[in-house]
């Protein structure tokens, strides 16, 4: 892993020392590269995974385009986060499980007040959910299943005898991200990560309450017609983000981007 982005001398003689391959990161140099920033107010970022050709997966699944680096950075991701939000369709395509706790991180997310694992918050207007999968009925901190005020009865007392938390977000069949950004704070999850899928991206950035963009870039071209990271309608205006922090492994770029 090397650091491409923000140059300094120490990047330069780390470069020079180490050689074009650079060395294999620790977890906690990853953590303090990804930190959260200061503060009180929710931060919400997400992260995600992106082809050359703007391919967000591959045959409908995100791994194939990924690599060792991407999946630990996923996971020093998680460790840093209070809660983990995902769509409905990512949980199925995906195959979600729970968070697990991680040794590596136990102590510092106690000294944060944080639980020994991030929850999963699972948007879903419809709750056509499996309440049988181990992400809700054996997590190791309860799952949040975000949904509107006008979720079909039945399903939420499926969700509830599952174990889930059902959080409503929203006054009709949907969520309104806004509103589940501020129920989830209220919670006392105020750094949030989101990984998607592309759906869910889209109505976030619609609604503006992204505030950070992990974004891996993979050397790879598939082609095809494969979805890009965010969907859905367009804004606007186009948002204007600025770049963080470039990191680089075996031609794999992973870039941080936050609000301009």
């Amino acid at each position: 892993m090397r650091r491409l982005f923000p140059v300094t001398d120490v990047t330069d003689e780390t470069a020079a020392a180490e050689g074009a391959a650079g060395r294999e990161w620790s977890l906690a140099e990853l953590a303090a590269a990804y930190a959260y920033p200061e503060g009180p107010a929710p931060w919400l970022r997400g992260n995600m995974v992106s082809t050359l050709d703007g391919a967000a997966q591959h045959e409908g699944r995100s791994q194939p385009i990924s690599c060792p680096a991407d999946m630990r950075v996923f996971g020093v991701l998680r460790a840093l986060a209070d809660a983990v939000v995902v769509g409905a369709e990512t949980v199925r395509q995906e195959g979600y499980r729970p968070a697990r706790a991680r040794a590596g991180f136990a102590a510092a997310r106690e000294a944060a007040g944080q639980g020994p694992a991030p929850a999963i918050a699972v948007v879903s207007a419809s709750l056509d959910l499996d309440f049988s999968l181990p992400l809700f009925s054996s997590p190791l901190v309860p799952t949040l299943v975000l949904t509107g005020a006008g979720a079909a009865p039945e399903r939420v007392a499926a969700a509830e005898k599952a174990g889930a938390r059902v959080v409503v977000a929203g006054e009709g069949a949907g969520v309104d991200p806004a509103r589940a950004v501020h129920a989830l704070a209220e919670l006392g999850h105020t750094r949030l990560l989101t990984e998607g899928g592309p759906r869910l991206l889209g109505q976030l950035i619609a609604a503006d309450v992204l505030d950070e963009l992990c974004l891996t870039v993979s050397p790879m071209l598939t082609a095809g017609e494969a979805q890009r990271i965010a969907g859905g309608p367009s804004v606007t205006l186009p948002r204007r983000f600025t770049l963080s922090s470039m990191l680089e492994e075996d031609g794999f770029l992973f870039t941080r981007y936050r609000r301009g």
